[in-house]
């Protein structure tokens, strides 16, 4: 696997992501934000959980038509409008819906935004894979 996965001990344990990750592959997939809209192009649902699981199925699509997979994900940034920490759980459960207790660990960054491009969109998940 071209990608190494580093915690430092001298840093906090990190949950849900990693502090380092070195990747040594010699294929990069770049993937622009996904949101919460199925191939139709309509919102699946006006609630965070229901458009963070179908932006990560979308990444999921993307990633495969790029010749990579979520075991490749480097980096991801996750963007999340007017996040506060009280949403974690209604995130998380979109997160769940998809991969269960599996969820993959990259060096990603949570960002909480004002809004998005289109007004109904509450979650966007973008990222950069190693193959």
């Amino acid at each position: 696997m071209p990608i190494e996965k580093i915690n430092p001990p001298e840093l906090s344990d990190p949950v849900g992501y990693v502090h380092t990750l070195v990747a040594t592959g010699t294929r990069r997939v770049y993937v622009a934000g996904q949101t919460g809209v199925g191939a139709d192009g309509s919102v699946v649902g006006d609630d965070l959980t229901s458009q963070t699981a179908q932006a990560l199925r979308n990444v999921g699509v993307a990633l495969a038509a790029g010749g990579a997979s979520w075991e490749h994900v480097a980096r991801m940034n996750i963007l999340v409008v007017g996040y506060e920490p009280s949403m974690a759980d209604a995130l998380f459960a979109g997160v769940g819906e998809v991969f269960g207790e599996e969820m993959p660990i990259a060096a990603t960054t949570l960002y909480g935004v004002h809004s998005l491009f289109e007004a109904e969109h509450l979650v966007e998940i973008d990222c950069i894979a190693e193959v």
